[in-house]
């Protein structure tokens, strides 16, 4: 095979992984904004592919859901790496917390058909679990490490923490109030240092007086 002949049957590859892009960011979006009743054919003009397109790499709606959830739970996991070698420790911290809130406004508009697709897939809550605590334990162990935050806190406490944050608020531009609250948890975390002991009132004049005697 030439080369030219072998680029010629690379490309519909490199098409068909942008396309499949393309729609997942879509879904991403449009889920994000109109929960279940957002249709595929919504998505499929966002992404500006054909509907039949998108069916080709997602036949059904809960096959699209948990590829958005699953792609989703990857780019946490490459953001804490990412975060690691690049933001100081408790700004990386709250960079990735903040980007947890996006993940379950994608989350929750895709409720009911993850619900679905968890069922079908015992094993994707556990992986879900098993990779957002990993990757916040690496931010959350160096901020530890630096002796910024208080060690006695887990990543699962932190996630539980976010996660019932999100869920208790439901209304329009909620996820505003849940970066507030979450950047005061986090302050809240944070090692305080410790204060200078003060010195008891009179006590320099006492001194004084005592060199005088």
């Amino acid at each position: 095979m030439t080369e030219q002949s072998a680029a010629i049957v690379r490309k519909p590859r490199a098409d068909a992984v942008r396309n499949r892009e393309r729609v997942l960011e879509a879904a991403k979006a449009v889920f994000s904004a109109g929960g279940a009743v957002a249709s595929l054919e919504a998505v499929a003009r966002r992404a500006g592919v054909g509907i039949g397109t998108l069916y080709r790499h997602f036949p059904t709606r809960e096959a699209l859901y948990e590829a958005v959830y699953r792609r989703e739970v990857e780019q946490l996991g490459e953001l804490a790496e990412q975060l690691k070698n690049e933001a100081k420790p408790v700004d990386g911290l709250r960079h990735w917390l903040s980007s947890n809130v996006e993940f379950v406004a994608t989350k929750k508009g895709m409720a009911a058909a993850l619900a679905l697709a968890a069922h079908g897939s015992p094993e994707l809550h556990s992986y879900t679990f098993d990779r957002l605590t990993k990757a916040l334990g690496a931010l959350l162990g160096r901020a530890v490490a630096a002796g910024e935050i208080r060690a006695d806190v887990s990543p699962e406490d932190l996630l539980r923490a976010l996660v019932g944050m999100c869920y208790l608020h439901d209304q329009p531009g909620w996820q505003s109030t849940v970066l507030r609250l979450m950047n005061v948890f986090v302050d809240g975390l944070r090692v305080q240092p410790k204060a200078m002991p003060s010195r008891p009132a009179g006590a320099k004049k006492s001194t004084r007086r005592n060199k005088r005697g």
